[in-house]
């Protein structure tokens, strides 16, 4: 059997998100959905995995809320069931940023990514990953600046020591674009005039572009079960330890917290208090 996994965002005023929650976990859990939606006044975020026809009728009943109307999203497909149960939350924000009053409609020029590979080749172009740093690690555009975050909240504090110009051009890029939303606003209220976001994210560039020209280098994380997927968007089979970059199994996966992605030899050590040795760290280096 195969399963559909839909990852989608949409920035939109829902005064009344509170209200909203019972009604769409109710008709998920009718359809057998499993993942996580998050609800704010400002939006909905959401990736969520089923049958062709399940996600098909739960994007007829989001978009019966004229708000939700034009809400897209992208797919992706495995032979499993990526997640383990089906979660509707309230949040403050959909994506956690931490700075408050960001105008996300003042956010950077979409690139689309049919053309993102002809943009970021250009020597003007600064290339900025928004993602956190275990994020990174596993795969990233080529030439692309980390900013070495633990966490979305930290970008801010980045992006105000960041040195560049800011008449450069500037262009982030981010998982699914939603977290870009927010960060290229906020550079451009920093200052920088010429900020541009990969429209869809990397998962919209993989599914369009098959990364045709090796611009993308290695693994692209994701926040279910997968843990990350190749350039077709398939469950990646080259999913490496963060510290030793030896190939992780299925079990040892299971076995480490979201985004901590490490060997049983790794994690052992971590447990006791050791660091990776200075040679893991030289080669983690050359690879960032």
């Amino acid at each position: 059997m195969n399963f559909v996994i839909a990852t989608f965002y949409h920035f939109v005023d829902l005064s009344n998100y509170y209200d909203m929650k019972v009604d769409i976990k109710t008709t998920c859990d009718n359809m057998g959905l499993k993942g996580t939606i998050l609800l704010a006044e400002e939006g909905i975020n959401a990736t969520i995995s089923g049958t062709r026809y399940a996600i098909n009728k739960i994007f007829d009943f989001l978009r019966s809320d004229h708000r939700l109307k034009n809400l897209m999203w992208k797919e992706s497909y495995a032979t499993y069931q990526p997640f383990s149960k089906m979660k509707v939350k309230l949040k403050m924000e959909i994506v956690n940023f931490g700075v408050e009053g960001l105008d996300v409609s003042a956010k950077g020029e979409y690139v689309e990514p049919e053309y993102w590979d002809d943009f970021i080749s250009q020597p003007d172009v600064i290339v900025i990953d928004t993602r956190n740093e275990y994020e990174v690690k596993l795969g990233k555009f080529q030439n692309a600046i980390n900013p070495h975050t633990q966490c979305f909240r930290n970008f801010p504090r980045w992006a105000e020591s960041f040195s560049g110009n800011t008449d450069s051009r500037v262009a982030m890029y981010c998982t699914g674009g939603i977290r870009c939303e927010k960060s290229t606003a906020y550079m451009k209220s920093l200052g920088f005039k010429n900020v541009y976001h990969l429209k869809g994210g990397i998962l919209s560039y993989l599914e369009k572009n098959k990364n045709k020209n090796d611009k993308w280098k290695g693994t692209c994380f994701i926040f279910d079960d997968r843990v990350g997927v190749d350039y077709l968007l398939a469950p990646s089979q080259e999913i490496k330890c963060i510290y030793c970059l030896s190939q992780v199994s299925t079990d040892e996966l299971k076995s480490v917290p979201r985004g901590q992605v490490v060997c049983f030899n790794c994690k052992d050590e971590r447990e006791k208090g050791l660091e990776p040795s200075t040679s893991t760290l030289a080669r983690l280096r050359s690879t960032n």
